[in-house]
């Protein structure tokens, strides 16, 4: 699905975002991409999608080089990004037009998730609030069942409840033959719908597990001191602390994300 070796990319002569970059992904996936801000997590899904140019040749989606724009490459894949433009139009009209463009798109699954949502096709977009129409944008990517859904941010502007909302509608509508991923800094707000953690920083992928691996590894505990040497990285907590442990006698705990994050950038030794 997405093919990217030694890929190397810079903003500027100056500065380097990417250098040797590789990252590889296959369908049947929801892949949480993690990093501070600056990252590339918003650049890389350009150049994933063709928005943003590169000459490297290793860089292939669906069988395609996505810089060509090939038509049936942009059909089969929707990027949501964080400020998404809204025409002058109702959502009927918008679904109508555009709708067109993608080869799989399921008006069915897009009433229905319009519904969870608690949209209507008669609003007009560039009246919705900006939750309103980031949720609008959800449904409509959804919908498309392109075989690639790039979400940057897809929570941003969302309230607790359509959060949940947003969640469900998710796992719900995606098939084993799509691959979503999903940049964020909300990281509580996709624990419970993704496969998979991938964490970048400086140019580079420095974390990448599924979390079956992980639930079978780590344990995420808060613990009243340090006496314990098993413990991978920790953070002072109300009542004690924070800590990523070794799993031990087969006990699961819930996967705290965000906690695993700064223990990767932190360099501790997670080793799975």
């Amino acid at each position: 699905m997405i093919s990217i070796e030694n890929l190397s990319y810079n903003y500027s002569k100056k500065e380097t975002l990417f250098k040797d970059l590789n990252f590889k992904q296959d369908t049947g996936n929801i892949v949480g991409l993690l990093g501070k801000n600056g990252a590339g997590k918003s650049t890389l899904f350009k150049i994933i999608s063709g928005l943003v140019h590169v000459k490297s040749n290793g860089v292939e989606v669906n069988g395609f080089k996505p810089s060509n724009r090939n038509p049936n490459f942009l059909s089969d894949i929707f990027l949501v990004t964080e400020a998404p433009f809204y025409p002058a139009l109702s959502i009927a009209s918008y679904v109508k037009v555009y709708s067109t463009f993608y080869k799989n798109f399921d008006h069915e699954k897009m009433n229905q998730i319009l519904s969870d949502f608690e949209l209507k096709p008669s609003h007009k977009l560039q009246k919705l609030s900006h939750g309103q129409q980031k949720k609008f944008t959800i449904a409509f990517a959804l919908a498309t069942n392109c075989k690639l859904l790039l979400l940057d941010e897809p929570t941003n502007g969302l309230d607790i409840h359509s959060k949940s909302v947003f969640r469900k509608v998710l796992v719900n509508a995606v098939g084993d033959d799509q691959l979503v991923l999903i940049s964020t800094h909300q990281v509580k707000d996709i624990e419970a719908v993704i496969d998979k953690i991938v964490i970048i920083d400086n140019g580079n992928i420095v974390f990448e597990e599924d979390m079956i691996t992980i639930l079978e590894k780590l344990q995420f505990k808060r613990v009243v001191s340090l006496e314990d040497k098993t413990v991978l990285y920790s953070e002072k907590s109300v009542g004690g602390y924070d800590a990523i442990l070794p799993v031990i006698n087969e006990e699961e705990t819930e996967i705290d994300i965000e906690l695993l994050f700064k223990a990767v950038l932190n360099n501790a030794e997670i080793k799975l």
